[in-house]
């Protein structure tokens, strides 16, 4: 078996998770290996002197991995996704900094949640992940998003009319600063900010929140995530914005796009300890009187 970490260079992921996870697979026989660029910030920062073995991308660790172990937020989690791709590999998200809705793991339970990772004491939550087709290849071969798909307008100019049919049928023309299409993963993220609803995650819907649109009686709207959603952006300037979780680029007017539900989950994994309702009721401090 081998477990891989991936973490961010960042002060908060310090070596001691390295360590403590190294000599508890040690003890187990079982192999770690952390992304090159950490590796080489501990051994810059911090004098991390432990000998373990690196990778650097998607190829690296493509059927060679049972785990990864996300150090961070869930920014790293959502960047782990271009490590992951459509292998399938589970992820556990350990939050080193706040508590996140995906990093749901506590920095001081992580070597609690090494032992419920070794001793099989968790389920898969198997996350929607909604993916983008367009004509001229945006974003490549990682078209694919956990939290949501954006359009938003590139400068300050004026506001967007984004067209927007679901299988087919036309739903409206939003005159808005951008639009979010989001999986229910991502209905606690941009899109709630938005206005738009808390979805469960294991929902089989989307989410199009508007984002300052322009009459106020348009509402977020949730559609089936079997929908064929298509959008073609309008407006006074020549190209827009289109984002994919934290990745964004650029589409010029007129352009057409089509997002669907891919074909693949990204599979995240949860202890046994922990229950969606409860990230909710800690993150959101649903139930706390704060009167006295």
């Amino acid at each position: 078996m081998t477990i891989a970490v991936y973490a961010r260079s960042v002060k908060d992921n310090h070596p001691d998770y390295i360590k403590t996870l190294s000599t508890k697979l040690n003890k187990a026989n079982i192999k770690l290996i952390i992304n090159e660029s950490y590796y080489g910030f501990l051994k810059k920062e911090f004098n991390f002197n432990l000998e373990i073995a690196t990778y650097c991308s998607h190829e690296d660790i493509k059927g060679k991995v049972n785990y990864i172990i996300s150090l961070g937020g869930d920014g790293t989690i959502l960047e782990t996704l271009d490590l992951v791709r459509d292998s399938g590999i589970p992820v556990l998200g350990v939050n080193t900094g706040r508590l996140g809705f995906l990093a749901s793991v506590y920095k001081e339970d992580f070597s609690m949640a090494i032992e419920y990772l070794l001793g099989n004491k968790f389920k898969l939550d198997k996350r929607t992940i909604i993916e983008l087709v367009s004509h001229d290849g945006l974003f490549g071969d990682l078209k694919w998003a956990v939290n949501e798909i954006t359009i938003l307008k590139k400068d300050s100019s004026s506001m967007i009319s984004i067209d927007t049919t679901i299988n087919g049928a036309y739903l409206n023309s939003y005159w808005a600063d951008g639009l979010i299409i989001s999986t229910p993963t991502g209905s606690t993220a941009y899109s709630l900010s938005c206005g738009g609803p808390i979805m469960v995650p294991d929902a089989e819907n989307f989410v199009i929140t508007p984002i300052a649109p322009h009459n106020l009686n348009v509402r977020p709207i949730i559609i089936s995530s079997n929908s064929d959603v298509r959008l073609k952006i309008h407006g006074r300037s020549p190209e827009y914005l289109m984002s994919l979780d934290s990745r964004s680029a650029t589409i010029d007017a007129g352009n057409e796009v089509q997002i669907k539900k891919a074909n693949f989950t990204f599979n995240l994994i949860s202890l046994d300890s922990q229950h969606f309702f409860k990230t909710l009721r800690d993150k959101l401090m649903w139930g706390i009187d704060k009167r006295n």
